[in-house]
């Protein structure tokens, strides 16, 4: 039966507030019914302050019938007509049949999906991925639908699948995985044995990404999401993860247990520390994720100690494995991993009391300063409180947060002063000697030896004669 009950609809944007019930408004004068579904419904219920996309199934009408009356009002996305959705212009509102879905090949997309209008919401909802999804809201009678049992799930914090149609489409199993993190909720046994069940076929990795940059950009306790990656077996596709699991750390200082524990209470560091910018949380957040990446194949027992010297380096070729599996974007393939070649640098200038060439040129390599302070933090987190470092107590942090801002390297890497448009300006033909000479410069400026334009021309000046090195 249908719960009564009115929800907030001021936590939407006014735009999409107003869309929505303009799209109800013009569903029910044609005889239809549209409903908010989904993730709306589920964060309007939590109480989220801010919902920012909203999806809408119209029932009772059929397609063409449904094209012409938004028609009348809005402009929408043609490229989603064949999939059955239209994706209204200019706003976050995304509208859709109800639709039946058969599983014709593998992976993601293998599906042969039918519109059909006359099915009922709980045949409608049969498809949803899991309960709390499964939420329709009529923003005109002011009712709820509940046709599996979301709210009750909702308020017990419990992720539970909708029904057997689940196994139909893999990529559910890491959208388990970031609804946990993003929810607090603890998933159903009865679930995590089914995705035991599921492989991950052919998925294409731009799909898996998504998922694992909503785990990263969105996730509370992003621990949990792991956990339940681990718990579902689905791990094994991910083995530079996997073999985290049972490498051991000396329990001195780190009684939290072994790398895979110590990596997810540093990932659940990092989601209480993100700064609310997408791209830098994603570089950052996938940096901690790696960070210790490198520790199953230097780990061994010295001196009395499990020590990973060398764990950093050896942790760069497995983080580029990892994301080549997973991302061709050029920016994090070449933004993470020396984050994670560097995460123990901070600490190790501070105690040698690097000077400013040395903290120059860490900029140079990790594009930003502030990053990697961020990923040693996280690191520094990992673990429990009484163990964190005494020797440093985060005063190594400080200090090179301070230093960095004081040389202006903090959120940016160092940028050569003089150019080849410089020499030209100084007479000199360009020539493959250019490269040469402005290379040299620049060493010179990560030294401290200039700090402006006319600093960097009166040193090449000195330095150079007749185009040759002095």
């Amino acid at each position: 039966m249908p719960l009564q009950g009115e929800l907030n609809l001021a936590a939407l944007k006014p735009a999409l507030r107003e869309t929505v019930l303009s799209i109800a408004e013009l569903a029910r004068s044609a005889g239809g019914r549209a409903l908010m579904v989904g993730g709306a419904v589920r964060d309007l219920l939590s109480g989220v302050e801010s919902v920012k996309d909203v999806d809408v199934e119209v029932f009772g009408l059929e397609p063409a019938r449904l094209q012409e009356i938004l028609a009348s009002r809005f402009a929408f996305d043609p490229c989603g007509v064949s999939f059955g959705v239209l994706k209204i212009k200019h706003v976050d509102v995304d509208v859709s049949l109800p639709r039946r879905e058969s599983k014709r090949g593998i992976g993601h997309r293998g599906f042969l999906v039918d519109a059909d209008p006359n099915l009922t919401i709980r045949e409608a909802a049969s498809r949803r991925d899991f309960t709390v999804n499964a939420l329709y809201y009529d923003p005109l009678a002011k009712q709820l639908e509940d046709p599996y049992g979301g709210v009750a799930d909702l308020q017990n914090r419990v992720l539970r699948h909708v029904s057997e149609k689940f196994v139909e489409d893999p990529l559910r199993v890491l959208r388990g995985m970031q609804f946990v993190a993003r929810f607090g909720l603890e998933p159903a046994p009865e679930t995590v044995q089914l995705c035991r069940t599921i492989t991950i076929e052919d998925l294409p990795p731009e799909r898996l990404f998504e998922e694992w940059a909503k785990l990263l950009r969105k996730g509370v306790q992003i621990g949990r999401g792991l956990a339940f990656l681990r718990e579902t077996g689905w791990v094994r596709y991910f083995p530079e993860l996997q073999a985290l699991i049972g490498c051991r750390q000396d329990p001195k200082w780190h009684p939290e247990g072994d790398v895979w524990n110590h990596t997810c209470l540093c990932l659940d560091a990092f989601a209480r520390h993100r700064v609310g910018d997408p791209d830098e949380d994603l570089v950052v957040g996938l940096a901690v994720l790696c960070h210790d990446f490198g520790k199953p194949a230097t780990t061994r027992f010295e001196r009395g100690h499990l020590r990973s010297l060398g764990h950093d380096e050896a942790g760069v070729a497995p983080t580029r494995a990892f994301l080549r599996r997973l991302t061709n974007e050029e920016r994090l393939l070449h933004e993470v991993p020396p984050l994670v070649q560097c995460h123990m640098q901070p600490f190790a200038l501070w105690r040698s009391k690097a000077g400013d060439s040395a903290i120059r040129r860490l900029a140079l390599k990790v594009v930003r300063i502030d990053r990697l302070l961020r990923v040693a933090q996280a690191d520094d987190e990992g673990r429990l409180p009484e163990m964190l470092d005494d020797a440093s107590d985060g005063k190594d942090l400080a200090w090179l947060a301070e230093r960095a801002e004081q040389l202006r390297i903090a959120a940016t890497a160092p940028k050569p002063i003089l150019m080849g448009r410089h020499l030209i300006a100084l007479g000199y033909k360009p020539s493959g000697k250019f490269g040469e000479w402005l290379a040299a410069v620049f060493e010179a400026q990560l030294d401290g030896a200039f700090s402006d334009l006319d600093g960097a021309i009166a040193y090449f000046k000195s330095h150079f004669q007749q185009g040759d090195l002095v």
